[in-house]
């Protein structure tokens, strides 16, 4: 990434926007509108938006705090103190993490929120982080932000997607600040082992690295999985954050609310930049969240949060292509699939990639999905696709897919 330094004056226009992510965002939801203005009936199966809302007894906590006189006050920016010993309380019940709730912990308005500020607080201008590619938008697009340069890891699909620490040249190592991974991942759910959560760890203390850990996806894993907090793994904790949302896990992702745990110096710095951006996350969304967490810890292991429905949706729906010809692997957790194109789409790059397959797929059957070059130059031959229909729509979708490939035989 180059970081530009000329003179904007007159254009309103910074030149770092133009590392962000949401173009193609953007021109997919121009697509859409194209789509329907034809007469399509749109199946939404781009952007991962919960489609069903959270249990009754938060929705009941919300209703019920939002009418109290006190509720609306300027929240603690960091988060209330039940908050934050909820959190605690619930990162010891799930991952045996033992942490400080005051000094360990930082409320966010929604991981993106403490994804998209992290590297402005812990970041000098120049410096170095390592991002995976392909990646959730928001982990170099915060670099671009920041005025920090990015060193990309290729996740490959012949190594079961997952990054290669070794192929990291050691003077990028010595002269990274962080490296950002996520297990499992968006768009590409991958599963790490303890033993590789060690040898990260241990990579990272040699080269004086902060590791960032993505862990939105916490209580969407499937066939027995479980994602594991690099937390729990001795020593983590003097070399690593992880960031968790109640977007997906509890099914809030309007509410805007997750956390930040970890490292002490990290949680501060971004708590330092955070108290002079925004006032916090509003007390009854936090008290909602609180119940939240409050549920699955009185639950205990009867506890299943949303795996259950996506998982269901992954096994319908990845079968159901199969039949019409696309074969994809089925992940190991999230609300996403990562699927190649479709075997006669593959192999002619002048006439297919990524954005021309998703923006042909919509056109013609009304199935909308994200090119896999959103999240990186890795992406290019992959599309995304979200499980957020109920399943009548899913079996719809699958057959018009299974149209679109046979059209173009």
């Amino acid at each position: 990434m180059t970081i530009h330094t000329e003179n904007t004056k007159g254009s309103w226009r910074a030149a770092k926007l133009d590392h962000l992510g949401s173009s193609i965002f953007a021109e997919v939801a121009s697509w859409k509108e194209e789509a329907k203005a034809n007469g399509k009936d749109l199946i939404d199966l781009g952007i991962g938006s919960p489609d069903q809302g959270p249990s009754s007894y938060i929705r009941e906590t919300l209703s019920r705090e939002v009418l109290k006189e006190g509720s609306y006050a300027y929240p603690k920016s960091s988060g209330s103190e039940i908050f934050l010993t909820t959190v605690a309380k619930w990162m010891n019940h799930r991952f045996q993490v033992d942490l400080h709730s005051q000094t360990e912990i930082i409320s966010l308005m929604g991981s993106q929120d403490g994804l998209a500020h992290l590297a402005q607080a812990i970041c000098n201008l120049g410096d170095l982080a390592m991002v995976p590619n392909p990646g959730y938008p928001i982990y170099s697009g915060s670099l671009a932000i920041a005025g920090v340069r990015a060193y990309e890891i290729p996740l490959k699909e012949d190594n079961q997607f997952m990054p290669d620490l070794d192929a990291i040249p050691d003077e990028i190592w010595a002269e990274a600040v962080f490296i950002l991974l996520s297990f499992p991942g968006n768009p590409i759910a991958s599963a790490a082992s303890q033993e590789y959560f060690e040898k990260l760890i241990a990579k990272a203390s040699k080269w004086n690295v902060l590791i960032v850990h993505d862990m939105a996806y916490s209580e969407m894993g499937f066939d027995g999985y479980r994602p594991m907090s690099i937390l729990s793994i001795p020593g983590a904790i003097e070399t690593a954050v992880e960031f968790h949302s109640f977007s997906k896990s509890f099914q809030m992702a309007g509410c805007r609310i997750a956390f930040l745990a970890g490292n002490e110096q990290a949680i501060q710095s971004l708590r330092i930049l955070k108290e002079n951006i925004d006032y916090g996350v509003f007390e009854p969304i936090q008290q909602a969240a609180v119940t939240a967490l409050e549920q699955a810890i009185a639950e205990g292991e009867n506890y299943t949060g949303p795996a259950p429905l996506y998982e269901a949706r992954r096994d319908l729906f990845v079968d159901l292509l199969a039949k019409e010809g696309w074969n994809i692997r089925k992940p190991c957790a999230t609300m996403f699939l990562w699927a190649r194109l479709p075997e006669p789409f593959r192999g002619k790059p002048q006439e297919w990639d990524s954005r021309s397959f998703a923006k042909a797929l919509l056109l013609h059957s009304g199935v909308a999905v994200i090119p896999g070059d959103a999240f990186g130059s890795e992406g290019v031959g992959y599309v995304r696709i979200a499980l957020v229909q109920e399943q009548e729509r899913l079996e719809e979708a699958a057959r018009r897919i299974g149209e679109f490939i046979r059209s173009y035989r």
